[in-house]
């Protein structure tokens, strides 16, 4: 018998021995909007597997400016390391659609993996595909128009996300993009005019996911980005784990 059912993908994938010894060190706990999963520059003290909600890895400049650099849900370990020993992160994560997950302490994360290749294999993967996405987001946001680097992300947190609504305010996608709050308002009038979403205050509605799929084209469907090559844990598939 499985320990317990998780909607997070990394979780969903363990063998049951790896899960049930796993389950011992969990804690499940509610991740609000805003709540700081790890802050640049300070000791990792926990990793968090989302099961609902999304965070964002963001980039500071010297400045104070900030712009996302990845997008991580249901799918994902918080932070994205190459190894858990590490001791510090370069960025901030923080959630930017409130959820709910299970964190482990750091230093039972590193001695649960200690002797389980196939978890640390598994973990890897995850690490690659993630930074598989950072850098399609770095090229995208060179090449591609704003309206169109928002249909990819609009696309990106509906594949983390049950059903059709996204609670964010322009001002916050203006931050996750790196653009001006103006810009954000132009794009989303774009997109709210071929009718592929309806945009509210606080508030992002999926009416066409066919058709902004198409708009986003390949800022969108490339491996690491697109969900359509993750294994189906829900009514849309998620990421590429193999």
């Amino acid at each position: 018998m499985r320990a317990f059912e998780s909607r997070n993908l990394i979780l969903s994938q363990l063998a049951d021995p790896e899960l049930l010894a796993l389950e011992r060190i969990l804690e499940p706990l509610p991740l609000p909007r805003d709540f700081e999963l790890v802050h640049p520059g300070t000791p990792v003290s926990y990793y968090y597997f989302l099961e609902s909600g999304i965070a964002c890895m963001v980039a500071t400049s010297p400045e104070g400016r900030k712009a996302e650099i990845g997008v991580l849900g249901r799918d994902a370990m918080s932070p994205p390391a190459l190894t858990v020993d590490a001791e510090r992160f370069s960025f901030d994560v923080m959630m930017q659609v409130g959820g709910h997950g299970r964190r482990v302490d750091a230093g039972a994360l590193a001695c649960f993996l200690v002797d389980r290749p196939p978890v640390r294999r598994l973990l890897s993967h995850f690490v690659h595909a993630f930074f598989v996405q950072v850098a399609n987001n770095a090229l995208s946001n060179a090449v591609h128009k704003i309206d169109v680097r928002l249909a990819k992300w609009i696309l990106m947190c509906h594949d983390r996300l049950e059903g059709e609504e996204i609670e964010i305010t322009h001002e916050y996608m203006a931050t996750m993009l790196g653009v001006r709050r103006s810009s954000v308002t132009d794009a989303l009038h774009v997109l709210e005019g071929r009718h592929f979403i309806y945009s509210s205050r606080g508030m992002v509605i999926i009416r066409d996911r066919a058709s902004l799929e198409a708009f986003a084209a390949d800022a969108y469907d490339v491996p690491g980005i697109s969900s359509r090559d993750w294994p189906q844990i829900s009514r849309r598939p998620l990421a590429i784990y193999r």
